[in-house]
Formats: structure tokens, C-alpha cells, sequence
């Protein structure tokens, strides 16, 4: 038995023909589905990057416990264990944040790995002077990212030269140097199509049109400000690298024609998320609602085992259970820790393997799902918190927790995953409050692109009442319950809802109670100013912009007086909370 997974990183489902696109260019992806169980209803689980991958190794949920980090001591590494049970493992990637502090402990489970250089900001080429980089839409405030990006491009400059195509055909090497081998897992890991949507003109030129602006291929997180031509070339050089994609997809499955693999060899192809190119008027994927551009992902597995392919199966599945669906393939326990479940009988016979599943990022909105509805539970009162880290590896994505979060440290009882240890518990800090946001509900069969929030007390109670079941099965952190403000048992009358919803209400509106007039977004700015605000300065808020209005003679006002206030407030974060209200809120 040999398996083989090729995963794409910030691969969007509604941009494949597989799933209904009908204008890219992308046949290997209809091909594979042809060849595959397609699945409609695959969920993340923790967003982004590394909280994924912890996910694909651990069978388990990453968010409520804690952020972007490591495996932990106390993890089960499907990897690993496949690799003490004398499975070999093989993994072929580009992803630059395996090799960073926040990702460290990932590609290490492996038997071998292979690295191929230069996405995004890898730091691989140095050159003292700055790059030419053409007039651009986004970009500076990347910093080094940005900098090194365009370092690299200049050796980028040709199809095989480009990581996607080296990390392909190291893949496609191992599985040629071993196919008369068995018990082995491969592992190809593209970090394409994310952004910067850099490509090869033969890609881009599927998709003519005209366009005079300013080069854009790398969109700021973020509320759309381009214009539509803008938004619209964006979105076609994203496309070009879905078909790029596509193009060595083709040639995996090529290898599994030439090879015979089918015969003996599970495909999984997957990614870790999506992205907003547009829709919701939203960029990115980690700092808004999680819509299901996000959230709902492609998920394609051929199992020799069962030979079943061109069906699709709605069964609500979810990353965590490719561990545990890999660990049965090859015969190897499944440890009690690890949530997710086999994938096995719903291959076989479309079986219905879980009611409801979460999906999130550490201090967002705890989101949850039944396949029909999509819940999207914020904070229950405007500070986003109780909210702390749980781990025993403090790391962000590039740099390790520094000495001044680490003070205040506390060791916590062992949670029932962590084999007996004690963790630390530090004060978390997030760049983003969903508060902002509000509670949201969905209808997907009423409403597939989630273009209007539903106000149903039955189904939201419903909602809220698996949310905290899942909760309790993951011995998510109690004071997450806090945070959202829901009890552990799940339980909120009708009655108290109303209430809920009528306070939250109320934070919304600010009346400073001296005749002022409020114009334009001046109260969306002004409530996105509050989320962000440390608690300490929230209390003072209101008598602070009094102070500022009357000094200025100021009792009109919109946005952008209110913007020209913030900095004053925030001292040198003062421009951050200015971009992060302009990307999120203006």
C-alpha cells in the first residue's frame, strides 16, 4: 500500500470546473474528478497555514487552544506514526513557512523532504540593493516580503525554474525511483496558487484582456478599494496560476497512469483554505467572517481499496480527518486524541460521519457548520476575551514569543490531549476582534453565497448547542466559552438571546451626548476603534473624542476626522489601527 497527497495552498473550490467554474482553464482538475470521490461538503478546521498543517498531522482542531505555531511535544504527528510503523515518508515542497520559527517541527517527521526555493518572500537570494520593482497597487507595506519577492522573481524567469514545477517533479521522481516499492507516503506540497499570483505568460495568456493599470498580482488583506478592472485583472492572474497548477497536476496524474499506481496507490488532493478575490468586497482569508470562499474546500481521494471514483458525496468532512483516514489506510492505530475520523466508509458508501464541524482562527469567531447553515459566533462582549495561549513551543509565524509575552507565564493543567503536561498559559494578543463583525448566520440552501444574514432564533439555539458540544469534545479552554458566551452545556433560552442581541445592538450605536452629527461611515469607523482599543483606553474613548471635537470645533464629522483622531490615541500604533480600520471596516 503507498499513498500519495497533493496539496495546493489557498485553492479556491468555486474557481474549479469540478466544482462549477466554467470560464478557467483547468481540465486535470475535471480529469481527477473523474477519477476520484469528489467531496462538496470538505471544511477547514484552524486557519491559516501552520494551524492547518497541525491539523493534517494531529487529526485535531488547532484555534481554540492556540495560534500559528509548531507541532507541540505532546502532538501525534500522523507522519510520525507512520513512520515508526516502518511506512516510509517523502516530502516534496515550497512552502517557505516550514522553515521559519512558527513552522519548524513540521517537516522534520518526515523520513527525507526536499525544499524548493523562492515563493513569496523565501529568503534565499541576497542582493544589497533594492530590486526594481514596477509601479504597483499593493505592496510596501509587506516590507521584507515584498522586497525579497522581487528579489527573487529575477531567477524565477523561466516554467522549470519555478518552485511549483521543481517541488512537481521531485514528486514525480520519488514515485518513478519507487514504484515497485510498497508502504510508502509521499507528500507534494504546493504552495501555489497563494498569493502573489506569480506565473509564466503562457498561463496568463488563457485569459486575454485588456488592462493598462499598475501591475497587481498581490492583493493587501483587506476591504476592496481597486476599481473593477482592477479587482477584475487580479482575479485573471489568480486564474493563470489555478491553470499552472493544473498543468502539473496533469502530469501527477500522468505519472499514476504510467506507473499503474491506481492499482495500489491512495491520491489524496487537497488545500488548506481558500481566499476572498473579491466577493463579500473582501481580500484574503484571515481577517473577516470566514465566508465559504474560505472555508468550504476542495477535497478529491481515489482508495484502491473501495475503486470508487466519479461520484460526489456530501457528507461534512473536514481536514482533521485526513490523519486518521491515512493512519486506517495503512493499518496503523489511531490514537484516542486524534478527532477526526477515516474517511473509509464514506468513500465506501457515502456514510454521514459527523452532525456538525468548527472552523476558525485563535481569537476569532468561533464558526460552526451542519452542512446547511453556517454559524459564525463573536465575542460576547466587545474586549475579545478571556483569551490566552496554550502551548509549550511560543512562536509566531517568524519570530519566537519574546521575553516581555512571556512574562506572567502560568502553568495550566493538562489538558486530556497533552499526555499528562502541564502548558503554558500566556496572554494572547490578536490582530483582529470579530466583534466588529457580529454574530452571522446562513442559510447555504436558501442563500449559497451568503449574501444575507437570517434572523431564526430556533436554528441559531440549534447552532449554539453543537457549537458547545464540539467544544467540550475538543476540551476547548473554558473561558472560550466565556468569549463567545456560551455555557458549557449549550443552553441559552430564546429569551436570553434577545437580550444578547439587543446589547450588542446598542454597542453599535455611540450618541456622545453634545449634539454632534455623525456622517458618512463615522460610526462604523468609530466602533471598529473601540474593538481595537486595549480595554484601559476604550473606558476613556468617548471623553477623549469629545475633547478633540470641541478643541477642533468639530460637530460634523465623518470617517476621516475620525481617523485623524486615532493616532493621537494609539501613539506608534496609531498608523496600524488606521490601516487595519481602513482594511477591514472602510
Amino acid at each position: 500500500m503507498k499513498a500519495v497527497m497533493l496539496m495546493f495552498d489557498s485553492l479556491n473550490k468555486h474557481m474549479l470546473p469540478s466544482y462549477g467554474c466554467d470560464w478557467i482553464h483547468a481540465p486535470n482538475f475535471n480529469r481527477l474528478s473523474e477519477l476520484t470521490v469528489t467531496f462538496d461538503k470538505c471544511y477547514a478546521g484552524s486557519l491559516p497555514c501552520m494551524p492547518a498543517r497541525r491539523e493534517l498531522h494531529t487529526g485535531r482542531y488547532n484555534f481554540l487552544h492556540r495560534s500559528w505555531g509548531p507541532l507541540e511535544p505532546f502532538d501525534d504527528s500522523m507522519i510520525g506514526l507512520l513512520r515508526k510503523q516502518g511506512i516510509y515518508t517523502h516530502l516534496t515542497t515550497d512552502h517557505v513557512h516550514y522553515f521559519e520559527d512558527g513552522g519548524a517541527t513540521y517537516h522534520g517527521r518526515y523520513n527525507s523532504w526536499e525544499f524548493a526555493r523562492g515563493q513569496e518572500g523565501d529568503p534565499w537570494k541576497g542582493q544589497v540593493e533594492n530590486p526594481t520593482i514596477p509601479e504597483n497597487l499593493s505592496g510596501p507595506k509587506l516590507g521584507d516580503l515584498w522586497r525579497q519577492d522581487w528579489v527573487n522573481r529575477q531567477y524565477l524567469d523561466s516554467e522549470e525554474k519555478m518552485p511549483l514545477a521543481v517541488t512537481i517533479r521531485q514528486g514525480i521522481e520519488f514515485m518513478e525511483k519507487n514504484q515497485d516499492t510498497d508502504r510508502w507516503f509521499l507528500t507534494m506540497e504546493a504552495f501555489d496558487p497563494h498569493e502573489p499570483f506569480f506565473t509564466q505568460q503562457k498561463y496568463k495568456d488563457l485569459y486575454p484582456h485588456v488592462y493598462e493599470g499598475k501591475h497587481f498580482d498581490w492583493p493587501d488583506y483587506g476591504k476592496v478599494k481597486e476599481q473593477p478592472e482592477e479587482v477584475q485583472h487580479a482575479i485573471y492572474e489568480y486564474a493563470a496560476l489555478v491553470s499552472m497548477c493544473d498543468e502539473y497536476l496533469g502530469q501527477v496524474l500522468d505519472a499514476f497512469d504510467k506507473y499503474n499506481l491506481w492499482k495500489d496507490t491512495m491520491l489524496i488532493v487537497n488545500t488548506d483554505h481558500g481566499f476572498l478575490l473579491g466577493e463579500h468586497q473582501w481580500w484574503g482569508k484571515n481577517i473577516q467572517p470566514f465566508y465559504n470562499e474560505i472555508a468550504n474546500i476542495p477535497l478529491y481521494i481515489w482508495d484502491p481499496r473501495y475503486e470508487t471514483k466519479s461520484v460526489r458525496s456530501d457528507a461534512l468532512v473536514q481536514t482533521i480527518d485526513l490523519a486518521p483516514t491515512l493512519l486506517d489506510y495503512f493499518g496503523v492505530p489511531i490514537p484516542d486524541d486524534m478527532q477526526g475520523h477515516p474517511l473509509s466508509s464514506v468513500i465506501e458508501q457515502n456514510a454521514q460521519i459527523r452532525e456538525a464541524a468548527l472552523f476558525g482562527i485563535h481569537g476569532g469567531h468561533v464558526n460552526c457548520t451542519d452542512g446547511r447553515y453556517v454559524y459564525m459566533r463573536a465575542p460576547h462582549t466587545i474586549n475579545n476575551a478571556p483569551l490566552y495561549e496554550y502551548t509549550l513551543m511560543p512562536t509566531h509565524m517568524h519570530t519566537m514569543f519574546s521575553p516581555q509575552e512571556l512574562k506572567g507565564m502560568e502553568l495550566a493543567e493538562p489538558f486530556s490531549f497533552t499526555k499528562g503536561c502541564q502548558v503554558m498559559k500566556l496572554n494572547a494578543s490578536t490582530y483582529l476582534n470579530p466583534y466588529v463583525y457580529g454574530d452571522l448566520l446562513f442559510d447555504l440552501e436558501q442563500d449559497s453565497t451568503q449574501k444575507t444574514t437570517l434572523d431564526d432564533t430556533e436554528v441559531e439555539l440549534r447552532m449554539i448547542r453543537l457549537m458547545s458540544q464540539l467544544m467540550v469534545e475538543q476540551d476547548a479552554p473554558r473561558e472560550q466559552f466565556e468569549r463567545v458566551g456560551i455555557s458549557v452545556d449549550g443552553y441559552m433560552s430564546a429569551s436570553e438571546l434577545a437580550k444578547e442581541k439587543e446589547r450588542k445592538r446598542k454597542d453599535r450605536f455611540v450618541d456622545l451626548g453634545i449634539g454632534e452629527t455623525w456622517k458618512g461611515k463615522s460610526r462604523e469607523a468609530y466602533f471598529a476603534v473601540r474593538c481595537l482599543a486595549p480595554a484601559p483606553l476604550r473606558a476613556v474613548l468617548n471623553e477623549q473624542l469629545i475633547a478633540y471635537l470641541r478643541a477642533n470645533d468639530l460637530m460634523e464629522f465623518d470617517e476621516e476626522v475620525l481617523l485623524q483622531f486615532v493616532p493621537g490615541l494609539f501613539g506608534p500604533y496609531g498608523p496600524m489601527v488606521v490601516r487595519t480600520i481602513r482594511g477591514t471596516i472602510l
